[in-house]
């Protein structure tokens, strides 16, 4: 008998947050995406419809806070604080009061810290019931970007912690400046996937699936996700070329080659959170867990992980457990060191 549960994830409604600081593109990016028909059941949560100019996309209004897209998505303001918005929606979902939809398209506000958002939904069980957290896109213009990423903290959150990376505005941009943002995002966060998105046009499809669960457990979603290669050679052969100001943050991955005791494992990673809780931007781990055939996923912010998982199956043959790190000012010697500690 496991001493995990088999990931049900596939069930939940997938949540892709959408992050990106002020005037990135994620407006223009939403008006292209939701006059998709591929994007028919999505739910779309916004701060506020006055913000965002949607109007010429809408339909017909169902309530007060929800309204209906002539291409199927429906679109929803966040009433109050977002825990209760979504529990509010679940709720009435379940008693079929709102139009059908299969997965929600969550955008912040520009100046947003996508850290407490990522925690909400990945260890809250009200929430984690009925959501999860599919994957994190951040916008960035590719003129005003670097200037950001100086100037914003939070910029540089979300541009650290994102699966996907889409740089807007590249059509009006320096060609010269545009190379050295996508250089600069790729040692920020070697792992993203980047794209080039002019005025909007982007693949709907690269706003969802990009976490760890797949309905089908075929596998490779996972190592897309991890990309641990990335984070590794990234570590290995780059840290003479950062600004100082990108040079707080950066990403490590931990390989461990043998089946790890999960007692142990769990211990080390407890007393990791609680010294550098602070540190870490982001942990995302497959693991390989003695006693079990399948591998564990695990999936953090800051302090607050989500309960660990089992996957249907391995992706490759490749057992070895790997654990990414994406962290402000804190190295993979001093952590590597910890575990040995214990």
């Amino acid at each position: 008998m496991s001493l995990f549960d088999l990931d049900k994830s596939a069930e939940r409604l997938p949540v892709a947050l959408i992050t990106g600081f002020l005037g990135s593109g994620k407006t223009t990016l939403l008006n292209r995406v939701l006059a998709d028909r591929r994007m028919a059941r999505s739910l779309v949560l916004i701060n506020e419809f006055g913000e965002v100019g949607l109007d010429h996309l809408f339909m017909e209004s169902i309530d007060g806070d929800m309204v209906l897209l002539q291409s199927g998505c429906v679109c929803c303001t966040i009433q109050g604080d977002l825990d209760r918005t979504l529990r509010d929606i679940a709720r009435r979902r379940q008693k079929n009061e709102t139009p059908p939809f299969d997965r929600v398209l969550l955008e912040t506000t520009g100046l947003a810290d996508p850290a407490p958002i990522l925690q909400l939904l990945l260890n809250t069980p009200m929430i984690s019931h009925d959501y999860r957290l599919d994957g994190v896109v951040a916008t960035v213009d590719a003129i005003n970007g670097a200037r950001q990423l100086d100037e914003h903290d939070e910029a540089m959150k979300q541009a650290a912690v994102a699966d996907r990376l889409l740089i807007s505005k590249t059509d009006l941009a320096d060609a010269t400046a545009s190379a050295h943002l996508r250089a600069r995002l790729g040692t920020l966060n070697p792992g993203a996937q980047l794209y080039e998105v002019v005025q909007g046009e982007i693949d709907p499809a690269l706003l969802f699936d990009s976490g760890p669960f797949d309905a089908a457990g075929k596998g490779d979603k996972v190592q897309q996700w991890l990309n641990a290669e990335a984070h590794d050679q990234h570590d290995r052969h780059h840290h003479h070329d950062r600004s100082r100001h990108d040079a707080h943050i950066g990403s490590f991955c931990l390989t461990f080659d043998e089946p790890l005791d999960w007692d142990r494992f769990n211990r080390w990673l407890m007393g990791v959170r609680a010294v550098w809780g602070d540190k870490i931007l982001r942990v995302k781990g497959v693991l390989n867990v003695a006693g079990e055939s399948q591998p564990l996923v695990i999936h953090g912010v800051h302090r607050t992980f989500h309960p660990p998982t089992l996957l249907a199956r391995w992706p490759d043959d490749d057992r070895r457990s790997r654990l990414v790190f994406i962290a402000r000012d804190l190295d993979r010697a001093t952590v590597e060191a910890s575990w040995h500690e214990d």
